[in-house]
């Protein structure tokens, strides 16, 4: 249409009407589609940029990468350093036979309180022994299990089931055991019924980012908190130190190993998995979430920063929470590293027939060799 000028109101109109529409095309056969949320993320965690993976061959070109991905580690998890000093209460002292069990609650100004179970064998010389901090996994009972605190109700089936007890096995070989309760787990979950159908995980993940706090990072603090308990207790020698969990146990086992070189041996069971496969179905543990991670790199470049010391990984035949192709992936890349340290043997993968379950069988003897 041409509109000469001047222009007549009508022909205004006529022609500013041409103009609006003429950007506008006629209905398509079939409309885009719109993907679904969950068909969104799916291709986010595919294209993961993963932009610090670790591609060196040398030891050198190990430790440069080590520092610049432990500085971006340290950046994502924010605040999670634990108290210089803090206070030990004794809410009750009980002897075992093989071993004694101390139920304490560490206090610090601006911290929340951390319940920890601490177990020393039975002494039969006077030197100092290897201290060994013990990690618990999801469930509402906390740290009981790991402790072996079979005189409370489920505990006993719960350690049956998952041969859960591995804090109490520890100190029975003669280490000394710290077992944190993490967040929010056990007693410091409260009445798991006030959640109903809910994720306690997903839930405190959430309220503790609105006030500027990442949950993994709270129990990362607690899980070296812990672990300063043991290297200043009087009866360890702080430079004998392993860290051992099962499930999220070994994820937390995993990261504080990762962030804490006074540990010489770590055993990861039961979570050998990638983040990246995890955002890939619909997850919500918010426990295990640090903020932005997939952008630099997944739990095969946390573990990384372990290497050149001992790790040992258990996955069990028939841990249904473990999938072999993604174990695999994790594993290559993890190679890669001890690889270029000069260390593949410290590098270790007990698979045993089993569940998702602690298994022990490797984990002991190399303990035992790494921590004499």
């Amino acid at each position: 249409m041409r509109c000469a000028s001047p222009l007549s109101r009508r022909r205004f109109l006529r022609c500013s009407g041409a103009a609006l529409f003429s950007g506008l095309s006629l209905p398509a056969a079939e409309p885009p589609r719109v993907p679904t949320v969950d068909e969104q993320i799916r291709k986010l965690a595919e294209g993961s940029p993963l932009s610090m993976e670790f591609r060196g061959r040398t030891a050198e070109e190990l430790r440069t990468w080590q520092a610049g991905f432990a500085a971006k580690l340290h950046e994502l998890l924010g605040p999670h350093q634990p108290p210089a000093e803090w206070k030990i209460e004794l809410e009750r002292s009980v002897d075992l036979g093989d071993h004694h069990r101390e139920e304490l609650i560490l206090t610090a100004q601006g911290h929340p309180p951390l319940p920890v179970y601490l177990l020393l064998p039975r002494r039969k010389d006077d030197g100092p022994r290897a201290g060994v901090l013990a990690l618990h996994g999801h469930g509402r009972y906390g740290y009981d299990p790991v402790a072996g605190r079979e005189d409370r109700q489920g505990i006993a089936e719960a350690i049956q089931q998952s041969n859960y007890d591995y804090g109490r096995q520890l100190a029975r070989r003669g280490y000394v055991v710290a077992v944190p309760c993490l967040t929010p787990f056990g007693r410091r979950l409260g009445d798991p019924a006030a959640y109903g159908q809910q994720d306690p995980c997903a839930v405190t993940f959430i309220r503790m980012m609105l006030l500027g706090k990442v949950l993994i990072a709270e129990n990362l603090r607690d899980c070296l908190w812990a672990l300063e308990l043991l290297a200043r207790h009087a009866q360890v020698d702080a430079k004998r130190l392993a860290c051992v969990g099962l499930s999220y146990g070994g994820r937390l086992t995993m990261l504080t190993a990762a962030v804490e070189p006074r540990i010489r041996a770590a055993v990861v069971s039961g979570a050998l998995n990638m983040m990246q496969e995890r955002v890939g179905a619909r997850y919500s543990c918010g426990a295990q979430v640090i903020p932005g991670l997939l952008q630099h790199g997944d739990v095969a470049e946390i573990s990384s920063l372990i290497a050149p010391r001992y790790c040992l990984w258990e996955v069990g035949s028939r841990d249904g929470l473990i999938s072999p192709k993604w174990a695999q992936t994790a594993l290559d890349r993890l190679g890669r590293a001890y690889r270029a340290a000069g260390a593949e043997d410290h590098l270790q993968v007990d698979r045993f027939d089993g569940g998702h379950q602690w298994s022990g069988r490797l984990a002991y003897p190399l303990l035992e060799n790494v921590l004499r």
